[in-house]
């Protein structure tokens, strides 16, 4: 088959799998920063090549804190992954943003606190990467017209705050978000799209609203079982989106994500020691021998 280069799918909760595949093969990789969230499975749909992974592993066993971010988007670029597609369950901070409404997020603002490692750079060499549009607009562009093909109600350009969880928002915090005008809320995307940069993977998020954070009216009346229940009839939607996003993604990049760190590297290459290169060789390779 005459593939493009690969586009990474990362499964969020409920999506733990896609129908459809073919040629399907699993494949384990290792890793200097330790093991992914699960195998990863490689194969065609629609025509496409694509790598999955479930972001919790297939039985869910990963709370967002507990995911190793670096090995799960190291092995999409050790693949040789360069578009990856995001999903991801989250809250509605809005009115306008309704429980069953899909989001396509432009921004992030990162509240997590447990110290996640969220760069391939902690030792050795540093790099000072830009960020000040942590998605790929072309990528994004291409999911928010899958989106409209499926025929859901979908939002473009909205600002994705990453909480850390496990446990839900207070009020008070519900409420400070609105109030810095923040859209949708969840617990994992943030830290993927800063590493996907560095690795140079173009990458976009397709947020399904799940349900109203604890601040709107009716959040006495949500529960984790409706919560469940909306998930699950977002995760159907979510992969018709995926399927038809496929058709969509051109086989050249033609953004700024290929070269993020071209000028990015700060330390003298003569200084970076072996160890360091070997280790990073599959996000620096192209710059550094």
């Amino acid at each position: 088959m005459n593939t493009m280069a690969r586009i990474g799918v990362i499964g969020g909760s409920g999506l733990y799998r896609l129908e459809g595949l073919k040629n399907k093969k699993e494949v384990a990789i290792t890793t200097p920063f330790g093991d992914p969230s699960d195998k990863f499975i490689i194969a065609q749909l629609n025509g496409k090549e694509v790598v999955f992974l479930p972001r919790h592993d297939r039985n869910h066993t990963r709370a967002p804190s507990q995911i190793n971010y670096r090995a799960n988007i190291y092995g999409m670029k050790k693949l040789g992954v360069e578009w990856i597609i995001s999903v991801t369950a989250c809250g509605s901070l809005k009115d306008e943003l309704k429980p069953m409404d899909f989001v396509i997020p432009t921004q992030f603002v990162d509240r997590t606190n447990q110290g996640r490692a969220q760069t391939f750079f902690d030792k050795g060499i540093v790099v000072h990467i830009g960020f000040a549009h942590p998605v790929c607009e072309h990528l994004a562009k291409k999911l928010h017209e899958a989106a409209l093909k499926s025929n859901v109600t979908v939002h473009y350009g909205k600002t994705y705050i990453n909480m850390e969880g496990p446990q839900f928002s207070t009020l008070a915090e519900s409420n400070l978000y609105r109030s810095w005008g923040m859209d949708i809320i969840g617990m994992t995307n943030m830290t993927e799209a800063r590493l996907a940069r560095e690795a140079e993977i173009c990458y976009a998020t397709l947020a399904a609203i799940t349900d109203y954070d604890c601040w709107h009216e009716t959040a006495e009346s949500v529960s984790i079982e409706m919560i469940i229940g909306n998930l699950a009839k977002n995760v159907s939607n979510s992969k018709e989106i995926i399927k038809t996003a496929l058709t969509l993604i051109p086989e050249e990049r033609k953004c700024a994500c290929p070269e993020a760190l071209k000028y990015s590297i700060v330390t003298q290459p003569e200084a970076i020691t072996k160890e360091t290169k070997k280790k990073l060789r599959v996000i620096i390779g192209k710059y550094i021998r």
